[in-house]
C-alpha cells in the first residue's frame, strides 16, 4: 500500500481515484465495495467491529481513497507504515452544500432521493446493510464522524474541520499530503514517484451524477422487486 486516502467524501475522492489509477496505482474506492454489495458490506462491517481484514479487502490494490476506507485511516497507517496519507480538503461551505445535496439526502430531509432510498431499504437487505454501515460510520454515537449533524451548514463545517485537524495533528509531516483539486497532478505524481501527466487532471462524480446514480439504482431495485412480486402472483 502506497497511498491511504483520509479525505471525507465529497472532497474530490473520485477525482483522486481516477488520477491515481492514471498514474499507474490500482486504487480502491467505494465503487469497488459496491460491485459486490453483500461481500463489500460484510468486510467493512467486520472492520468497523474491530477486525482487521486489510489483506483481504486490499488484495490487488496499492492505494485507497473515499469511504469507508478513510474512516479507518488510523488503523491503515499503522498497518502500512511506509504509505503516505492523502488528506483531500475543500472549502467548508462548498463541502457542506455538496454533502447536503447528496449524501445527507439519503438519510435526512424530504426529497425524492430519500423516498426512493427508503423504499429500497425495505426490500433490499444488502442495500439496507450498506445504509446501516454508513449510519454507524457517519451519524451514530461517539464513533460517527458527522454525529449530531443533519445537513445544517455550521455543524457540518465544524465536523469537517475536526476531522481534518485530527488527521493533520496525527500523521507525521513526512507522511502527510494535504491536497485539493487546484493543486493538480504534482503532489499525487510525486507521492507515487512517477512523472506528471500531460493531460488535465480528471474531474468526476459531480452532484447531479451522484443523485442520478443513487436514485436510479433505487428505482431499478424497486421496479425489479415489484416485477418479481407480480410474476409470483
Amino acid at each position: 500500500m502506497k497511498i491511504i486516502g483520509a479525505g471525507l467524501p465529497r472532497t474530490a475522492t473520485t477525482t483522486q481515484w481516477l488520477a491515481l489509477r492514471m498514474l499507474g496505482l490500482p486504487t480502491y474506492h467505494m465503487k469497488d465495495m459496491m460491485e459486490d454489495l453483500r461481500k463489500g458490506v460484510d468486510v467493512w462491517r467486520r472492520a468497523y467491529n474491530g477486525e482487521e481484514p486489510w489483506d483481504e479487502v486490499f488484495d490487488g490494490f496499492e492505494a485507497t481513497v473515499d469511504w469507508p476506507a478513510a474512516y479507518h485511516w488510523r488503523e491503515l497507517m499503522d498497518k502500512y507504515p511506509d504509505a503516505k496519507v492523502l488528506l483531500s480538503v475543500r472549502d467548508g461551505d462548498a463541502w457542506a452544500k455538496s454533502m447536503n445535496d447528496t449524501i445527507v439526502q439519503i438519510y435526512f430531509g424530504d426529497s425524492f432521493m430519500r423516498s426512493m432510498c427508503q423504499a429500497r431499504y425495505r426490500i433490499d437487505p444488502d442495500w439496507a446493510a450498506w445504509v446501516d454501515l454508513n449510519i454507524d460510520t457517519f451519524w451514530k454515537g461517539p464513533r460517527g464522524t458527522l454525529a449530531n449533524t443533519f445537513g445544517e451548514r455550521e455543524p457540518l463545517v465544524k465536523a469537517m474541520n475536526r476531522w481534518n485537524d485530527e488527521v493533520k495533528s496525527t500523521v507525521p509531516a513526512d507522511r502527510l499530503i494535504v491536497w485539493e483539486p487546484k493543486d493538480g497532478w504534482e503532489p499525487l505524481a510525486e507521492a507515487v514517484g512517477v512523472p506528471v501527466p500531460s493531460e488535465p487532471l480528471p474531474h468526476a462524480f459531480d452532484t447531479e451524477i451522484f443523485k442520478s446514480s443513487i436514485t436510479g439504482g433505487a428505482i431499478e431495485a424497486v421496479n425489479a422487486y415489484w416485477a418479481k412480486q407480480s410474476a409470483a402472483a
